[in-house]
């Protein structure tokens, strides 16, 4: 899940970035793409070997953040203006897409099979959808619907629920827990402000680890950790593994390459090539979690698993876009600031072009008459201060 995360911290930036971004440019994203979701994927299989050595899943939670946070402490020093100039976005970052997704799914890795605790909390898609229909009372498509069908469809396929749920139904709930904390900070991006304030997707980890470890130290009291499990050795495929070997693998490697891999690929690659790619993290920590850690999969669940990625790709693909909306508003008010038909002529198409980006139809109308409604002010008040001499420019010519 933490492409899907990733492509959240990008609101608005991702259509303004791929215009310019050359073919060669999505080549080279591709392959950070998939460099991502292979370091995204093996983070379960590296963690839960330090879980079953002795290490409680929170120790392990913090020991990522805690090292991620330290790694990245030079980022966040040159992005530290984010503390005072995007601080709510920060701290649910820390709170829900660190510590909560993190805790979760590593609680529920130490209870049931990697890959289900990953397709399980592949669901979060589904659940931003049903947030949407039920909570902002915001219609979906059609599509979003199969999605969200299709996504539930297979997770019962995957838990197997004809044969009454023979996983351990509490690790089912932590790994559901991940995707809910998921969909928290999915709805707080979307309202972390205008486009234009968009923050720097790596100032948002950097902060996000460090924020993250101050709350898990809290919580995990790390000070009382066995450190003799780190100081030894862990299994994995049948053999012995250090576990400091496994921890910086955690870090250095599922943790900070992962996300930073995954910050240029998704500025790279456009968000439904994103979205496929995103996927493979499911599909990588399944096959390395049955050849490192012998988690054997059933037919049905690994035909249940496709189908969970499928909805899910669905899911996101038809979610709603308020930037689209608001785009289509900012594309009628350039064309109408200055008053002239000629500004209202070539702002309108532009403004409709953007506007259609988001959905549904409602919002649609709402952005095209809020933008219209704005700009035929602000034309009236410019051709005013025209005919007025300068009591709306003030002294200073314009150009």
């Amino acid at each position: 899940m933490g492409k899907e995360l990733l492509s959240r911290l990008l609101p608005g930036v991702l259509p303004r970035v791929l215009s310019g971004v050359p073919s060669g440019g999505r080549g080279t994203g591709l392959i950070l793409a998939l460099v991502s979701a292979l370091a995204f994927g093996g983070s379960g299989v590296a963690a839960k070997p330090l879980i079953e050595a002795g290490l409680d899943p929170l120790h392990v939670v913090w020991l990522r953040s805690a090292g991620a946070a330290l790694v990245l402490l030079p980022v966040a020093w040159r992005h530290r203006a984010l503390v005072t100039r995007r601080p709510a976005l920060l701290a649910g970052f820390g709170l829900l897409a660190v510590a909560g997704v993190q805790t979760c799914y590593f609680a529920a890795i130490s209870r049931i099979p990697v890959g289900v605790a990953l397709l399980v909390e592949y669901l979060a898609p589904a659940l931003v959808l049903g947030w949407v229909r039920f909570v902002r009372r915001r219609a979906v498509s059609r599509a979003a619907a199969a999605g969200v069908v299709l996504a539930v469809g297979g997770l019962a396929c995957v838990v197997e629920v004809w044969a009454g749920l023979r996983f351990d139904a509490l690790g089912l709930l932590l790994a559901l827990g991940g995707a809910v904390c998921q969909v928290g900070y999915f709805v707080l991006s979307d309202h972390g402000g205008d486009d234009a304030e968009a923050a720097d997707p790596v100032g948002v980890i950097a902060y996000g680890f460090l924020f993250g470890a101050l709350l898990l130290t809290a919580v995990a009291r790390p000070w009382a950790m066995d450190a003799r499990v780190l100081a030894g050795s862990a299994e994995l495929c049948g053999g012995d593994v250090p576990a400091v070997v496994l921890l910086a693998w955690l870090v250095l490697i599922a943790t900070v390459a992962a996300y930073l891999t995954g910050v240029v690929s998704v500025r790279l690659l456009s968000p439904q090539v994103a979205g496929v790619v995103a996927c493979l993290e499911a599909v990588v920590a399944t096959v390395l979690a049955w050849v490192l850690l012998g988690e054997r999969l059933s037919v049905p669940q690994l035909v249940g698993g496709a189908v969970v990625l499928l909805g899910a790709f669905v899911a996101q693909r038809s979610a709603p876009r308020e930037g689209g909306v608001r785009g289509g508003g900012d594309g009628l008010r350039g064309g109408l600031a200055d008053g002239a038909p000629g500004g209202l002529r070539d702002g309108l198409p532009g403004g409709l072009r953007d506007g259609l980006a988001g959905d549904p139809p409602g919002g649609l109308q709402d952005g095209l008459r809020d933008g219209l409604r704005d700009g035929l002010r602000g034309g009236l008040r410019e051709a005013e201060g025209r005919a007025g001499g300068r009591e709306l420019s003030g002294d200073t010519p314009r150009s």
